[in-house]
């Protein structure tokens, strides 16, 4: 009777698992991120390569977390991470913002008219020099 109870606590966590994979996939998708890159860097034509990226990186993220698994790589393939991930995120978290209007509306209440492009330059500047100064005086303590 006991590996019944295992079976049916594994068959819910992969049921409950997967309805979270798919809502995290499907805001991804609904906000534009992917097919706002895929259209800014012109390569439509590698489609699947996308898809196969988004899959494999969903699934290996879920591993790594779900089972702890440590990985021993170079301090070069952890830059190339961190920095790859960075960017995920910012272009995630600006395009929300572009979906709920946000920018607009904030420049439109401040009245700015000129300069748009140096005021989002320096606000990615600010967050990214936050992180810099962030995990170069706190992950020590960690």
């Amino acid at each position: 009777m006991m590996w019944i109870k295992q079976i049916l606590l594994g068959f819910i966590g992969f049921a409950a698992g997967s309805a979270i994979a798919a809502g995290v996939f499907s805001f991804i998708i609904s906000i534009g991120v992917v097919p706002r890159i895929i259209g800014k860097s012109r390569t439509a034509a590698d489609i699947i390569a996308y898809e196969n990226a988004v899959i494999l990186g969903g699934v290996a993220g879920n591993i790594l977390s779900l089972f702890s698994v440590r990985v021993s790589v170079g301090i070069w393939i952890l830059i190339l991470f961190g920095l790859s991930a960075g960017i995920f995120t910012g272009c995630l978290a600006v395009a929300l913002a572009e979906i709920l209007n946000t920018f607009p509306i904030m420049f439109r209440r401040f009245g700015v008219k000129e300069g748009l492009s140096f005021i989002m330059l320096f606000m990615a500047l600010g967050k990214a020099l936050g992180a810099l100064y962030f995990y170069a005086n706190h992950m020590q303590q960690m």
